[in-house]
């Protein structure tokens, strides 16, 4: 005990301490490093994309792009040094507010006499979709629509479909979660089977029925397919949000007078919100995204969606003016990264509970 007792006095804390920081900062760099190497494929396509859209005037140029890369790749490094090297918490905030006002000041001066908004004219100029035709049937040329009619038409697709999803998803899974009633596994099984089915293969049949329910070229039935298409999974999902909620909750709400209808509103649906989030956000995104069944299933350009816009607008210029289609291009995505951007840390929160047979 006293042999034990003598070697730990022994010891330098001091110097055990500082090889583990070591250590630990050789990780992350390491860590860090490979994923800024891993991101670059990612990365590069998105930045050509938003640099070709405020820069590009015909053709393919892309110094722009070269030039912004070797701005942001140096800024980069040194933002991570700075959040890697310096302690205080004051000193790293004005050395990385020092590091983006020097980022912008760059990027203004090497950058600012090529940006411009000319690629960008399909948003307020009502005689650009007169400068664009498309042959929906490889004869003779149709006038484009604009821009804000398959804007709103992506955007109705996409909420309508979502709020169907979740509000589906969501008592199918609270049901499946709480009732047991004769064939519920096979009802499982068939639901993860449904879902394993590859869409593709569903084409042609969908398109029959479209066009024998009536609606065929309409945005209700591409809502409808797509809502079939993503519900298994969403009702999976969910059913595994509704296991994880403790049956006592529920019970000692009811206990003390609240309805099964006052229990699932009041009780259990805000224990299940971050799933609800999830797969609201999902489906969103599939509906917004959506090409292969509105290509297939709409004709009249009054039904176009962003998808189609993007499609037509990119057949008709692509190899002429690289702007216009990048523009486009950026409008298409600009939904998707500001829902990220305003759900992202729910759904990193996102955990899916046992899933009970």
């Amino acid at each position: 005990m006293a042999t034990t007792a003598l070697a730990l006095e022994q010891v330098d804390w001091q110097v055990v301490a500082l090889r583990a920081r070591r250590r630990r900062q050789w990780t992350m760099t390491f860590l860090y490093a490979f994923l800024i190497l891993a991101s670059l494929p990612i990365i590069i396509p998105y930045l050509w994309l938003f640099t070709m859209a405020f820069s590009a005037k015909g053709g393919t140029s892309t110094f722009v792009l070269w030039r912004t890369l070797v701005i942001l790749a140096p800024a980069l490094l040194a933002f991570w040094l700075i959040t890697m090297s310096v302690r205080d918490p004051a000193h790293r905030r004005w050395a990385l507010i020092s590091l983006l006002g020097i980022t912008v000041l760059a990027l203004a001066v090497f950058l600012g006499p090529h940006v411009h908004l000319q690629n960008w004219r399909f948003l307020w100029n009502p005689d650009f979709s007169q400068e664009l035709k498309y042959s929906p049937t490889g004869a003779g040329d149709a006038q484009f629509p604009s821009v804000w009619t398959a804007f709103g038409n992506s955007l109705a697709l996409a909420l309508t479909q979502m709020a169907l999803v979740v509000t589906s998803a969501t008592l199918a899974g609270y049901y499946l979660s709480r009732f047991d009633f004769r064939g519920r596994e096979n009802f499982l099984r068939s639901v993860l089977v449904l879902h394993a089915f590859p869409a593709m293969t569903l084409v042609i049949p969908i398109f029959l029925l479209m066009y024998w329910t009536g609606l065929l070229d309409t945005i209700t039935g591409v809502v409808l397919v797509i809502c079939t298409l993503e519900l298994p999974f969403a009702i999976f999902i969910m059913k595994g949000f509704f296991d994880a909620v403790p049956w006592d909750i529920e019970m000692s709400a009811m206990t003390d007078g609240a309805s099964r209808r006052q229990a699932f509103l009041y009780v259990v649906l805000p224990q299940v919100k971050v799933g609800m989030l999830a797969i609201g956000i999902f489906a969103f995104l599939r509906g917004w995204e959506e090409y292969v069944f509105v290509r297939t299933l709409l004709f009249d350009k009054q039904n176009w969606v962003m998808s189609l816009y993007l499609f037509y607008v990119a057949e008709d210029v692509m190899g002429v003016d690289y702007g216009i289609v990048t523009a486009v291009g950026v409008l298409y995505v600009l939904p998707s990264v500001v829902l990220y951007t305003f759900t992202q840390k729910y759904l990193t929160q996102m955990t899916i509970g046992g899933i009970k047979g």
